[in-house]
C-alpha cells in the first residue's frame, strides 16, 4: 500500500447573484456525474496549467453560458470535504460569488440553472454541508471550512469553519 497521500482535487464553485446583498442567487440542478440530482453552484476541476480563477471563469461559461471576467468573481470561500470511504471524492472547492457577466443562463450539458431568491434556496436540495457554508457566503462573509463524512458519502461526521482571508491564495 503505498502510504503517501494523492493530492486533493481542486474545483470551483460560482455563484451568479443579483443585488448587493444579493437578494437572487444562480444555482444549477446536477444533471450528471458527482452530485447528480442536487442544487449547486456553477463549477468544476481546475486543469493543469490553469490558475483558480481562470477554472472558475472557464466552468461558468461551459456550464451556463455566462462570461464573466476575472475582476468580476469575488473569492469568498475554501471548503475542503473529506469523503474517507471514496477518497475519488475528496476536494478542495474554491467559492466565488459573482456580481456582473455577460449573457444569459442556459442549460448545458451537465446542469439545468434557476435564479432562487436567495431567502428561498431549496436547501433540501443541495449537498448537506450546503446549510453550514451557503448562509454565511450570501451574508457576505468569507469563510474556510472543512467537512468530513460518513460511510455512505452524505451524511457530515464533522464540520469546521472559521473566517478566511483569500489573500494570495488563489494562485
Amino acid at each position: 500500500m503505498n502510504s503517501r497521500a494523492m493530492p486533493i482535487r481542486q474545483t470551483t464553485l460560482c455563484l451568479p447573484v443579483r443585488g448587493n446583498p444579493p437578494s437572487h442567487v444562480l444555482l444549477g440542478l446536477k444533471k450528471t456525474g458527482f452530485g447528480q440530482g442536487k442544487m449547486t453552484g456553477i463549477g468544476g476541476k481546475v486543469e493543469p496549467g490553469e490558475t483558480i480563477v481562470d477554472a472558475a471563469l472557464r466552468e461558468l461559461e461551459e456550464e451556463v453560458g455566462l462570461r464573466a471576467r476575472e475582476w468580476d468573481v469575488e473569492p469568498m470561500g475554501q471548503l475542503t470535504f473529506l469523503f474517507p470511504f471514496e477518497t475519488s471524492f475528496s476536494q478542495l472547492v474554491h467559492v466565488f460569488v459573482v456580481r456582473s457577466w455577460e449573457g444569459e443562463p442556459q442549460e448545458g450539458r451537465e446542469v439545468v440553472p434557476t435564479w432562487f431568491a436567495v431567502d428561498r434556496v431549496p436547501m433540501e436540495r443541495m449537498w448537506h454541508d450546503g446549510t453550514f457554508w451557503f448562509p454565511p457566503i450570501m451574508a457576505g462573509a468569507r469563510i474556510r471550512a472543512r467537512f468530513t463524512f460518513e460511510e455512505d458519502n452524505e451524511t457530515l461526521a464533522t464540520v469546521s469553519i472559521e473566517p478566511w482571508d483569500p489573500e494570495g491564495q488563489l494562485d
